[in-house]
């Protein structure tokens, strides 16, 4: 599900779905390796639904509801992790402030930012072989057009660096795991959602949806690279009745445990039939 390349591993397509069993059926029906795959995740033991509804027990829990580079994150969304972290402790979890030290890495970003704007040069020299001519700024969103270029200015050392970097970045990470936490609870999103159109392409500032998507994704990125299973929960609410996404982040190849809890939590705070009140 790639067709211009694999992004350099960190983006995967799936779905939105309304509920944890949703999910868990369309895990059942794509999981797996495709052909010519480089990095396969674990097998699953057993099928992904059977995961939905099944015992938990009682599991070691961290909470991270902030920037550890001080960028702002909305109050709302800061409750939000806040408000589940107290669920998780009522429904028998032990929670308390903790994340990966490397989460504290303030040069993630930029390395993260570099290693995506090359994907973007990789998708447009692949567009114009599918054009048959060299693609230009009319076939190309200025903000990737202008990653693009950013990226061919850099050499192959550079990307090599950062690659180096990413994998001594997925140990670190991952560490915090093995050391006993069983899931990470954060934010989904630093910010609310924004209004329809904030994202637009501005020819006179190509880089701006750029700079917006870094200020709020805060808490994704970083588990791209890593690999590891995260799931979004609409367990918040903005005072207008817009959902507020909070994230279950787990260890490497324990997408069943991340099903459970989820489960879980969508028993505990049913969401499917919210309708927000801006959409009526």
């Amino acid at each position: 599900m790639a067709p211009l390349g694999d992004e350099a591993g960190f983006s995967v397509q799936l779905a939105v779905t309304h509920t944890v069993a949703d999910t868990a059926a369309l895990l059942d029906a794509v999981h797996g390796p495709g052909v010519g795959d480089g990095v396969v995740a674990p097998p699953p033991e057993r099928p992904f639904i059977q995961e939905v509804g099944a015992s938990v027990g009682s599991l070691r829990i961290g909470l991270l509801d902030h920037d550890p580079h001080g960028v702002h994150v909305d109050v709302e969304c800061r409750d939000a992790a806040r408000n589940t972290a107290k669920l998780l402790e009522s429904l028998g979890h032990h929670v308390e402030e903790s994340w990966p030290d490397a989460l504290n890495d303030a040069s993630f970003p930029p390395r993260f930012g570099a290693m995506w704007a090359t994907t973007q040069a990789v998708s447009r020299d692949s567009l114009s072989a599918l054009l048959g001519r060299p693609a230009t700024k009319d076939d190309i969103e200025a903000v990737n057009w202008e990653q693009a270029e950013r990226a061919s200015k850099a050499s192959a050392l550079d990307y090599a660096k950062s690659v180096a970097a990413a994998a001594m970045f997925r140990r670190a990470v991952s560490q915090w795991w093995s050391d006993g936490f069983d899931l990470l609870v954060t934010p989904t999103l630093s910010r609310i959602p924004f209004p329809i159109g904030s994202f637009a392409n501005d020819p006179s500032d190509p880089l701006k949806p750029s700079r917006l998507a870094s200020e709020w994704v805060r808490f994704t990125a970083q588990f791209n690279m890593s690999g590891q299973p995260a799931i979004s929960l609409p367990l918040g609410r903005t005072a207008t009745g817009l959902p507020v996404g909070v994230q279950l982040v787990a260890a490497y190849g324990r997408e069943d445990l991340l099903l459970r809890v989820a489960a879980q939590l969508e028993s505990a705070a049913p969401w499917k039939s919210f309708s927000p009140t801006a959409l009526g």
